[in-house]
Parts: structure tokens; C-alpha cells; sequence
């Protein structure tokens, strides 16, 4: 019974093995049938990827074959040949488009990892995938990229394919093909370049990021040693071309400045690395895979940002200037401004940047204190004040030159006179634990520490994440992902990604947020109890709308954060190099720069208020007392409760100072203390 058991499994498997044999022979048959019939495909494409505002208009295009020399196989280095070869495809002259024992390996490779990171792609394989297809890392593109290999192996010579890869391979930094490479590394032809020049040009492509000398020479040198050594153990080399070529010290050429004219450079930089990692390809398939990439950019507002920032700050000014503008209710970034020029600093300083914000980090702990207990009319003593830490040290803050109200002051006021003392005692209260995860679910990545100095802004954060948490205020507390991208369609039209994303979960508490955004529209009253001026007042009366903000300073930096229902955007100025701003004028850029692009952004916006939750009541308040104000009050501000929490008692302050104004004196009343208690024992 046994035996015959044996004899069927026996059976099954060479079954299974024919059938298998049978399907990959007649995959196979088919494939060079279909590429036969389909005839050479073309051995040049225009693939230039272009990016779109949100209302569809062009705003940049990335350079498929603007920057490509075509030059002929035989006028190139035959270093440079060989050192492609051995690197890359060491068989290309004896496989006939697919190194099957590279292929099986990586595909065990793929199953066991259950991805498909492990590459075995030969030259052919490569040039079919850069002229035809995009680099997403799906079985489909590999059938596609079969095809395209076969109907180039069919139809083209080796010498063909090869001159064809060399001249649209890209070599990081612009440079498309060897020819132009070689100009923009060395300053030489591609037949002029030496073997040590062409072992390092020869190991950018497959990663020209990260492998290019100019960006990371150590990592560059080392895959030039590698691509050396295999080309000596190939014998394309002698021992004495190589060490010649060890010992060898290549001087690079300075990298031209982009001149990047078009709108939005630093967004579009930004688009482009977002597109990548949403497409899982390197930056630079992105840039010339013939995309079409939808942005979130809004045109009109990315030229009244950059317009803004140039007049405003002085042409002889070193202070840099970074600025970010999102839709609170989607996180759309509809402007960006990473640096004053371009051309001079491509570094990005509202993504890659971090800052202390300052004061301008202050709303995030007062929502915290609003979820623990504090209502807008929570009356604290500002005055100098000393902290006894746990760990037995004191810490002293200070207020903004040295000003104390020197008597209790309420939550509103903390917020239009940016008063630290309240600030840091209010961090006490909640404890800094709190405040920190309360950013945290606000999207908040950087590195926090929970201490008092916390409340102050001490903690260096980006742009981006200052942005994103005032526009969750914004949007009524609900859940949002930054992003610049909408769509992709790769260079055939087909949809390969859209953004789907809808309203996200509620993280914070409307009622709360409310109240607080309410709050943060103090900062721009003229001034509060008639004497003091609020952090908001010099720019108060270049506003046609209701904003709520709040500005951020330090030695080294100043921001003004705000926004409206639509819109919310943040100013940075600062140096890159964290010096002091000693120009007074320069503290002050921040705001005239966000209140002027404010402006601008909504002018053919309607006039919109903030939604007021259910449950929250607006009740008016006298300032200086945190009661219901009355008709004899000498101010009052309306201040939003959540039910159940505003005042019951009224101010009687006023009232009997209006009394004592308008009725005379009596007798009694015009006695000295000393008289009046001399007559009580009398």
C-alpha cells in the first residue's frame, strides 16, 4: 500500500513539473510572439514629468531629455564601457536580455521576503524600464518590462542597447547620459575621462543621491573602489591600471546654481519627494518618468507669499525667511516659500528646518488646561515668580522686557499679552507629560522634553508641525496629513495614486478648540484694560477679517502663526546660523509679512466665522475682574464657555465706583480710618 502511495505521489510531482514546464515554455513562446509581431519599439522617449496647481494649471516641469548628449559608442571612454559592464551587467554580450540564474535568485529572494526589493535587472531590462515604463514595484510593470526587453533584444543589436542605456541613464544632478555627466563632474568629454573617473561615474546610477561625490564623497569613493576591484577580478583591467586608478585624487567641478524660475520651487522639490514616497520610487524616476503630478498649490497664493517676503525684508538683509499656508480642513499645503532665494539655498526651512517657536507653541498648552479645568476667566498672579524644580534647581522666567501686570490676570489676557508667568504655571498645573502628548496626537514628531521651559517654546520644532497643529485648531479639532499631491498619472494618463483622503477622526475637543481659537483672536485688540497693549496691536489694523493667531519670539527667531476657517499660514525669520537678531526691524518682519499675505489670500475669499459647537455659550466679561460684565463696566469682551462653566456672579466693581462718582460724600464717609474706629469705641 505504501509503495503504491509512493507511486502516485511520484506521479503528481512530475505532473506538477511538466504542467509548470509547459506553462513558462508556452509564457515564454508567447512573449517573443507578441513582441515579434508588436516590431522594435522606439530607442528614444521624451518622458518630462510635469507638475499642476490646484486649479490645473502648469507649474514646473521636471527635464526628461533637455539635458541629454547623444554621442555614438565608439566616441566614449572604454573604461567607462567597461566599467558599466562589470558593475552592472557583467553577461550582457552573452544573455540575450535576462540573466535567468540572477532572475531565480532574486525571485526566492522576493518570495521569502515577500517583496520585490531584490533586483536582478540586466542593461536591456534597465533601458526598457527608463524608455517605457514607471518604477513601481509591481509584478505587472515586470511582465510589461519583459516585453519591452525582448522587442529590444529582437530588433536592436548589444553595441545599440548599449550606446542607447549610456545616453539616457541618469547620473543625479540634471544630467542625463554620459556625455553630459561627464561634463558636469569633470569638465571633460565621455572619451576623455580616466578610469578612475569613469569607475566613479559608472557607480551613480544606481542610486544618484546617494551615490554621487558631490552629495556623499566618502560613500561615492567607496562604491568607485568597489566597481574597480570587480573590474580587475573580470580582467577588464590590468593590476597596474588599477592601482594607477586607486591611487588616483579626482577633482570635481563646482556644481552649477539651478536657476529654478518657476513657481513654487522649493513646493515643487517638496511635491516631488512626497510623489516619490507615495509611488515607493528614488526622487530622481520621479523627475523623469513622464509623470503628471496634481498639486494642492494654489497659484495666486504662492506668488502674494513670495511677493510678501521680498518686500518686506530689506535686499540687504542676511536674516532668512521661511513661510508655509495649508487648508485647514484637507492639510493641503496651497503655499510654500523654503528661503529667500532659490538659486543660493535649496534647503527647504519650513520641512527640514527646527526652530524654537517661542511663545507662538502656547496655544497647544492652554488647550491642555482647557481639557483639565481652565475656563478663559481662570484668574493667576503675574509677577516675577521662581519655580522650585523637583530636582531641587529654581527656574526664573521673565516676561518680554521685563512687564508684569502684578496682579491676577485671566487666561485671556495671558493669551493678547503672551505672559510667561501664566504660561509656565499653567504648564505646572497640567504637567508637561500632558502638553506633550497633546501635540503628539497633533502630529508632532520632533523630540519634546517635558519641562516647565516647555510652555516657552524651548523645544526646537518645524515649520510643518506648527502649521498642521494650528490648522487642527482651525478645522475644529479634527485629524489632518500635510501633503502637496493629489494625483499621479504616469507618461500613458493612467491614475496611479489619488488622494482619497476625507475629513479626518476628531482628536481634540471641539468645544475646547473653539473656546481657544476664540481666545487667540484677542491678540489683535488694540490694547486690553485700556493701558495694555496687546502682541497682535501693530499689525491690528492692517486686517479686514477675523484671524486668531499668536506671534513667537526669541533671540534667534520670530514667528507669527494664525489663520482663519480657510486658511492657516506661519511666517519664520530667523539665521540660519542662530545668531541674535540685533535689527529691531527684523523681530517685526514676521508679522507684517503674515498679515500682508493674509490679506491678499482671502481677498476674493466670503467673510467666514468660526462655527461656534453646541453646548458653548458666549457670555460678556469684564476684563479686569473675570466676572459677567454690567452696563458700568468700562470694557467688557464677549468670552465663550462651554456650558455649565461661565460665571454666575456679576461685576459690582464698577457699579459702586459709578456710585461713589456720582453721590457726594457724607460725613461719615469723609472721616479718616482712625476716626471711624475712634468713634466705634465712643
Amino acid at each position: 500500500m505504501s509503495k503504491f502511495r509512493n507511486v502516485r505521489k511520484h506521479k503528481f510531482i512530475l505532473t506538477v513539473i511538466g504542467a509548470t514546464t509547459l506553462f513558462f515554455a508556452t509564457f515564454i513562446v508567447g512573449i517573443y510572439l507578441i513582441s515579434f509581431l508588436l516590431g522594435p519599439p522606439e530607442l528614444a522617449n521624451e518622458q518630462n514629468t510635469i507638475l499642476y496647481s490646484n486649479s490645473g494649471e502648469i507649474i514646473g516641469e521636471e527635464s526628461g531629455l533637455e539635458n541629454r548628449q547623444w554621442v555614438d559608442l565608439n566616441d566614449m571612454s572604454n573604461d567607462l564601457i567597461q566599467a558599466t559592464l562589470a558593475i552592472e551587467d557583467r553577461n550582457f554580450y552573452e544573455h540575450h536580455g535576462f540573466d535567468f540564474k540572477r532572475i531565480f535568485a532574486a525571485i526566492l529572494k522576493d518570495i521569502q521576503t515577500l517583496s520585490l526589493k531584490e533586483g536582478a535587472s540586466t542593461l536591456s531590462q534597465q533601458y526598457a524600464r527608463n524608455l517605457y515604463l514607471t518604477h513601481e514595484k509591481t509584478w505587472l510593470r515586470k511582465i510589461k518590462e519583459a516585453f519591452y526587453t525582448v522587442r529590444l533584444e529582437m530588433f536592436y543589436s548589444k553595441d545599440e542597447i548599449l550606446e542607447g542605456y549610456l545616453n539616457t541613464i541618469y547620473y543625479g544632478h540634471g544630467a542625463y547620459g554620459i556625455e553630459y555627466a561627464s561634463n558636469l563632474f569633470f569638465n571633460q568629454t565621455s572619451s576623455q575621462i580616466s578610469l578612475a573617473q569613469a569607475a566613479m561615474l559608472a557607480g551613480i546610477p544606481k542610486g544618484p543621491t546617494y551615490y554621487s561625490p558631490l552629495n556623499d564623497k566618502k560613500r561615492a569613493e567607496q562604491r568607485q573602489q568597489q566597481i574597480l576591484k570587480a573590474m580587475r577580478a573580470q580582467n577588464r583591467i590590468s593590476e597596474e591600471a588599477y592601482h594607477n586608478a586607486i591611487q588616483e585624487k579626482l577633482v570635481y567641478q563646482k556644481p552649477k546654481k539651478e536657476d529654478k524660475k518657476a513657481i513654487g520651487p522649493y513646493f515643487q522639490d517638496y511635491a516631488i519627494k512626497e510623489a516619490a514616497n507615495l509611488l515607493d520610487v528614488d526622487v530622481e524616476a520621479i523627475r523623469s518618468g513622464g509623470y503628471e503630478i496634481h498639486t494642492t498649490l494654489n497659484k495666486d497664493s504662492q506668488v502674494q507669499l513670495e511677493q510678501q517676503i521680498s518686500d518686506k525684508i530689506s535686499d540687504a538683509s542676511e536674516v532668512q525667511a521661511g513661510g508655509l499656508a495649508m487648508n485647514p480642513k484637507t492639510g493641503g499645503i496651497i503655499a510654500m516659500v523654503g528661503g529667500r532665494n532659490y538659486g543660493e539655498s535649496t534647503f527647504n526651512r519650513t520641512v527640514q528646518a527646527k526652530r524654537m517657536p517661542g511663545s507662538s507653541f502656547k496655544p497647544f498648552v492652554y488647550y491642555t488646561a482647557l481639557e483639565n479645568g481652565y475656563t478663559p476667566n481662570t484668574m493667576l498672579m503675574s509677577k516675577p515668580t521662581s519655580f522650585e524644580l523637583a530636582n531641587g534647581e529654581v527656574y526664573q522666567p521673565s516676561n518680554f522686557n521685563g512687564y508684569y501686570a502684578n496682579k491676577k490676570i485671566s487666561l485671556a489676557q495671558a493669551l493678547a499679552l503672551s505672559d510667561n508667568i501664566y504660561a509656565v504655571k499653567t504648564n505646572m498645573y497640567v504637567g508637561p507629560k500632558n502638553v506633550v502628548e497633546t501635540v503628539k496626537e497633533m502630529g508632532f514628531t520632533s523630540k519634546l522634553q517635558a519641562v516647565p521651559s516647555l510652555a516657552l517654546g524651548t523645544a526646537a520644532v518645524s515649520m510643518q508641525e506648527m502649521v498642521t497643529g494650528y490648522s487642527i485648531l482651525a478645522n475644529g479639532g479634527h485629524d489632518i496629513q500635510p501633503h502637496a499631491v493629489t494625483e499621479i498619472n504616469d507618461h500613458t494618463g493612467k491614475a496611479v495614486y489619488k488622494n482619497t483622503q476625507e475629513q479626518g477622526k476628531q482628536i481634540l475637543d471641539s468645544k475646547s478648540t473653539f473656546i481657544l481659537t476664540h481666545l487667540m483672536t484677542g491678540m489683535f485688540d488694540h490694547e486690553l484694560d485700556g493701558y495694555m497693549q496687546v502682541t497682535g496691536s501693530s499689525i491690528a489694523d492692517e486686517l479686514d477679517r477675523l484671524y486668531a493667531g499668536k506671534s513667537g519670539t526669541t533671540n534667534s527667531d520670530s514667528w507669527m502663526m494664525g489663520y482663519s476657517p480657510s486658511i492657516t499660514a506661519g511666517i519664520w525669520i530667523g539665521y540660519d546660523d542662530n545668531r541674535k537678531m540685533e535689527v529691531v526691524e527684523e523681530a517685526s518682519y514676521a508679522k507684517e509679512i503674515w498679515a500682508g499675505f493674509m490679506n491678499n489670500a482671502h481677498k476674493d475669499l466670503p467673510q467666514e466665522t468660526f462655527a461656534i459647537p453646541s453646548d458653548v455659550v458666549g457670555v460678556p466679561i469684564d476684563p479686569t475682574t473675570g466676572k459677567r460684565a454690567t452696563p458700568y463696566c468700562e470694557s467688557s469682551r464677549v468670552m465663550y464657555f462651554e456650558k455649565g462653566t461661565e460665571p454666575d456672579e456679576h461685576c459690582m466693581v464698577h457699579f459702586h465706583q459709578n456710585e461713589e462718582k456720582q453721590q457726594p460724600k457724607t460725613e461719615q464717609e469723609d472721616k479718616s480710618m482712625m476716626e471711624k474706629i475712634f468713634d466705634l469705641f465712643n
